[in-house]
């Protein structure tokens, strides 16, 4: 029981589910082969997380997304979309070679990122959580939203 003029320290515990953890930002990177038509593969996750200072992806043309896209899309050019792909990642890293881009602060590139886009390639809105580690809480939505469903020990069958 605390004195008079004494204060109570609020301590976080383990037991609290938020005890060190800090807010974050995500969106979907999508793939629209043909923007007229609203269809989209999902590709890759874009996460930033200011209290860790992180903005990382997980991206990937899996063969699965490679098998879709050539059904929604029979002559869209995919080494085209890997590359946009690739630049994406560069941008997230800060790399020198994407220019002013690569330059800007870590909340900055995620903006730029995920600024909508009416180009084959699209961001779904921005989404929001909290999480320990922003690496570890990247992968898991990568595994959950973009990966191939495992059903019973095996892949989701993708169509080929």
């Amino acid at each position: 029981m605390p004195t008079p003029g004494s204060r109570r320290r609020s301590v976080p515990t383990t037991a609290s589910p938020d005890a060190g953890s800090v807010p974050y930002e995500y969106a979907v990177v999508r793939i629209v082969p043909r923007v007229e038509r609203g269809e989209r593969v999902n590709a890759g996750v874009v996460l930033f997380c200011r209290g860790r200072r992180f903005v990382g992806v997980a991206l990937g043309l899996e063969p699965h997304h490679r098998d879709i896209l050539r059904v929604l899309d029979p002559v869209i050019d995919l080494e085209r979309v890997q590359d946009r792909l690739n630049a994406m990642r560069a941008v997230a890293e800060g790399r020198d070679s994407t220019g002013p881009i690569g330059a800007l602060g870590a909340a900055e590139r995620f903006r730029w990122l995920v600024a909508p886009s009416s180009t084959v390639i699209q961001p779904s809105a921005v989404h929001a959580g909290r999480c320990h580690d922003p690496g570890v809480t990247l992968a898991a939505l990568y595994r959950s939203l973009v990966a191939p469903l495992i059903v019973d020990g095996a892949r989701e069958p993708t169509g080929s």
